[in-house]
């Protein structure tokens, strides 16, 4: 990945943080995009862009244009913007289903959509979030593995569009431990879950050149969960 430059969508959460401290590991240069302030810590990163609302696809093209004028390139696209929510279809109103759509589908579509004219000229990848819920969904995870699935289908008619021009695959994880889910579920086996740098390593891969004759993969990160 060395003198690349990785765009992360989500990019100041607790993943992108992991996934972009590997990928600078590793010798890459990382643009952050999240619709949250750029924290304390990406103050004086000239490729952190808080505030910036990619369920919106001006925004996110604007986002990308911004990048690619300071850099000159765009090499791979790591789609992490995305949410959670649990709740049983009874008390899942349509707002919740929306919600989910908009997070984790428009997130990635309107991300990959902008990015699309770089990554063409550069003959990049992209790398989506997926879950491995979106297979098998437990109960109360309606909205979230619909909203999933979605991407992985996505994913699937990208890499078919695009063979040639752009690599388009996705990771499956299952629980990522992280501060947030070890709060909501503090009686989980911890040591199970997914570990950030775990799923760093494969998205990297997939945005690598080693990675060169993988396109349209599904790829279960599942840890021992």
């Amino acid at each position: 990945m060395r003198d690349k430059l990785i765009v992360i969508t989500g990019g100041f959460g607790a993943l992108a943080r992991g996934v972009r401290e590997a990928a600078l590991a590793q010798g890459a240069r990382v643009a952050s995009i999240d619709y949250a302030p750029a924290p304390a810590e990406f103050a004086n990163d000239p490729l952190a862009l808080g505030g910036v609302d990619i369920t919106k696809f001006e925004a996110a093209s604007a986002a990308f244009k911004q990048i690619n004028d300071k850099v000159g390139r765009i090499d791979a696209l790591l789609n992490i913007a995305g949410g959670f929510v649990w709740k049983p279809l009874a008390e899942a109103d349509g707002a919740t289903w929306d919600r989910m759509y908009e997070i984790n589908v428009k997130t990635a579509l309107n991300a990959t959509k902008a990015a699309l004219p770089y990554l063409e000229a550069s003959r990049g990848a992209i790398v989506n979030v997926g879950a491995a819920a979106a297979l098998k969904a437990g109960a109360g995870m309606g909205a979230y593995a619909a909203s999933k699935a979605g991407v992985l289908k996505l994913t699937e008619s990208l890499a078919e569009e695009l063979k040639g021009k752009v690599r388009v695959n996705a990771v499956l994880p299952s629980i990522i431990d992280t501060a947030a889910n070890r709060k909501d579920m503090p009686n989980a086996d911890f040591t199970a879950w997914v570990q950030p740098q775990e799923l760093a390593n494969v998205m990297l891969f997939l945005a690598s050149d080693a990675a060169s004759a993988v396109t349209g993969a599904l790829i279960p990160v599942t840890g021992r969960v």
